[in-house]
């Protein structure tokens, strides 16, 4: 088992063979309350986890939104588009079994963002993104970040996994930023900063 920290620099992942990355929130009144509140948490908020693979400086492929299995061999799989925040656990997840991802996979970013129109971290609670050691089958969790609470970002680079020789090293990254929303090069381009 590992625990991470962002200040701990990368984590070597040997002896882990699969690894998840989630994302969990629950939904917001915001400011409002009485009915317009219980509304306003009964519809949620539709936030997004979304893994990004690159080849060397460039991303190649994607795991979220409406592509849940980019490489066609299950290396890399997104469990699918929440929308609400309701869901118990995690509610987005992306899975990845590090011995079937093809060889010019170089790293894969985790963003979570409030991509979509009208979605907003500021709509959400208890924004935490988890990682977990996947080997084996069970999910033994080694990370809980949780971003600030401060701004008005709508996208947040949560880790990144990268070759390193033979094996694998993980890194957090937490690191906020503003992207346009609905446009995919944004997050594209926010996830290579």
């Amino acid at each position: 088992m590992i625990t991470l920290k962002k200040e701990d620099g990368a984590a070597d992942l040997s002896g882990i063979t699969k690894l998840t990355v989630g994302v969990s929130w629950d939904p917001s009144s915001g400011t409002s309350g009485g009915p317009v509140g219980l509304l306003r948490r009964k519809r949620g908020v539709d936030l997004d986890l979304i893994a990004i693979l690159m080849q060397g400086a460039e991303p190649v492929r994607f795991a979220g939104l409406d592509s849940l299995d980019p490489m066609g061999n299950g290396s890399v799989q997104h469990t699918g588009d929440e929308q609400t925040g309701a869901a118990s656990g995690d509610d987005e997840s992306v899975h990845v079994t590090f011995a079937d991802v093809p060889g010019g996979i170089d790293a894969i970013v985790f963003v979570a963002a409030a991509f979509k129109k009208g979605s907003s971290f500021e709509k959400a609670n208890n924004i935490s993104f988890k990682v977990y050691d996947a080997t084996g089958g069970s999910a033994d969790q080694v990370a809980d970040i949780w971003p600030s609470l401060l701004g008005n970002d709508n996208a947040n680079a949560v880790a990144r996994a990268f070759r390193s020789g033979a094996g694998w090293q993980l890194e957090v990254i937490n690191r906020k930023g503003q992207i346009k929303q609905g446009d995919k090069q944004a997050l594209l381009r926010f996830a290579m900063a």
